[in-house]
Parts: structure tokens; sequence; C-alpha cells
């Protein structure tokens, strides 16, 4: 059965209106998945209903893929609607940093065990976990530390023991000098004390000579 041309013109029908809608729109965004799949593009897509509701598709961040088309189309306005656009942006910045900041300031007292009185079962038992997995990290580096500081001290004995060895063998060395001139300047001192006297003797056989008259 062959098909007829759709006249583009408003849907009177809303029973048919919503039909369409439906059929076109998840058509709509296939075509938007198979382009950023199939070509490797950038692409995101938001669909108000009639009645208000959102859907959209972004092949990456919605929200950095918009910023990106503002900064493309920027050189495309005039200064002053830049300017204002600019603001504008500062402002969102601005009041983006300010809610994050508020929920790590939120979940650092949640941490702290402040202002825990309205959290759930989930935030709770969320909470005890990454206390837990904090003092695992903490114990963990502890242990490392005395690790590092007994290897160091282990060092240090082995240095202090060497040093000691060496001053012992010197001392022993300088001790055993000292008591071997000790030794010398005795023997010195004993043979000056008792010196060798040679004494001469003439023996003479017969009677003693007489003088002639």
């Amino acid at each position: 059965m062959v098909r007829g041309k759709t006249q583009m013109k408003r849907i009177e029908n809303a029973t048919s209106r919503q039909v369409t809608f439906s059929k076109r729109r998840n058509g709509l965004l296939k075509k938007a998945f198979e382009l950023s799949v199939l070509c490797d593009a950038e692409v995101s897509l938001i669909i108000f209903s009639p009645k208000g509701k959102l859907y959209e598709f972004a092949s990456s961040n919605m929200q950095d893929t918009i910023e990106r088309y503002l900064r493309h189309t920027k050189d495309r306005v005039s200064s002053k609607p830049v300017s204002e656009e600019n603001m504008q942006h500062l402002k969102y910045e601005a009041a983006n940093m300010m809610k994050k900041i508020e929920q790590l300031e939120a979940s650092k007292r949640k941490l702290l065990g402040e202002g825990i009185g309205s959290c759930s079962i989930e935030e709770l038992q969320q909470i005890e976990q990454q206390l837990e997995k904090s003092v695992k990290c903490i114990r963990a580096r502890k242990t490392q530390v005395f690790k590092e500081q007994i290897e160091l001290l282990k060092q240090k004995e082995k240095a202090l023991a060497a040093e000691n060895e060496k001053l012992s063998q010197k001392w022993g060395s300088h001790e055993n000098e000292v008591w071997s001139n000790k030794n010398q300047e005795s023997g010195r001192g004993d043979e000056e004390s008792s010196p060798s006297s040679e004494v001469e003797t003439q023996l003479f056989i017969g009677l003693p000579c007489s003088s002639r008259k």
C-alpha cells in the first residue's frame, strides 16, 4: 500500500497529534544517536512536548555542548548582546560553583557527624562506607610511616655500630703502642743503672825483684 504525502500543517485531532509526536520524537532521537555514532559527531537534541515535557539527547555533556554553541555564535551578534551573554554565563557559572561548594560543605559536615538527622538509611550507609575507606587509607599510610621510621632507625644503628667498632680498634692499637713504648723505656733504664766494669789483673810468679846495691 502506497503511503500518501503528509501535509505540513497542524494535526487537528489531539489523539492523532500525540501519536504522531511520539513516533516522530522517537525517530528523531534515533537519528541523532545514529549520527553521533556513525559520524563521530557531537550531537545534542532538546524537545519539549505540547504539554511542556522535556526530552533530550546528548552524545556528550549537554551543558558543555550548549557552552560550545554559545562560544561559536557570539561572533555573529552585536557587542552589547555578547556582553550581556557573557554576564549571564558568568552568573550561571558563579551560581553553579556556589552550589558545588555548598554540596561539598554539606558532605564535609556529614562526614564529621553533623547534620545527619535528615539523612536516609542509604545516605548513612554511604557516609559509613566513605569513613571506613578513609580510615583504611589512613591506617595504611600510618603503617607505611612506621615501617620507614623503623628502617631509618636500623640504618642509624648499623652506622653507630660500625663507628663504635672503628673507635674500639683505633683505641686498642693506641693502647698497644703506649704499652710497647713503656716496655722499651723500662729496658733502657735497667741497662743504665747496672753498667758492666772490666778489671785488669796481672799475675807475677817468682820472688820479687830486689834492687842492686
